[in-house]
């Protein structure tokens, strides 16, 4: 278990203020990253993937390819303009 479960366990050592917001950090960045995998993986396969079968044609997988490009490329220039606006 980790000290957020179970703050009281060898309870001589505290969080401070800081490890607490590396943490929830840390947390918020593979929640955001498992929801990025997954949000792409369903539109790219939504939209390459015409057959489904045992394998990737090469016209599914340039597509796939060129879609995940795309995607990442588009959440960067709104991360940048979301962190660069404020």
């Amino acid at each position: 278990m980790d000290s957020f479960s179970n703050p009281s366990t060898g309870s001589s050592q505290q969080l401070s203020a800081q490890d607490i917001r590396k943490q929830l950090k840390n947390q918020l960045a593979l929640e955001y990253a498992q929801q990025f995998l997954e949000t792409v993986g369903r539109k790219c396969f939504e939209k390459c993937i015409t057959k489904p079968g045992s394998s990737l044609g090469g016209s599914e997988s340039s597509c796939i390819s060129r879609c995940v490009d795309r995607y990442i490329e588009a959440t960067g220039i709104i991360s940048k303009a979301l962190f660069t606006s404020q």
